[in-house]
């Protein structure tokens, strides 16, 4: 299976409706399942993006660039 590379807003919108599937009472499993993503990769986009708005995660890459 290939593996795609998201944009960070693409994995900013995939972490809400993984929020809002949550808080409708699916459990992780079933919510990341309906987005296409492994609980690996979705715990680890929550470590990274998790606070952030979609602005800030624009930002955040453009620093990581210049550096």
């Amino acid at each position: 299976m290939p593996q795609r590379k998201h944009k960070p807003e693409e994995i900013v919108a995939k972490l809400r409706q993984v929020d809002v599937l949550l808080s409708q009472g699916r459990s992780v499993g079933e919510a990341v399942r309906s987005i296409g993503v492994t609980q690996f990769t979705y715990y680890r986009w929550r470590k990274e993006f998790g606070g952030l708005k979609g602005d800030q995660v624009k930002r955040l890459k453009e620093l990581e660039k210049e550096n």
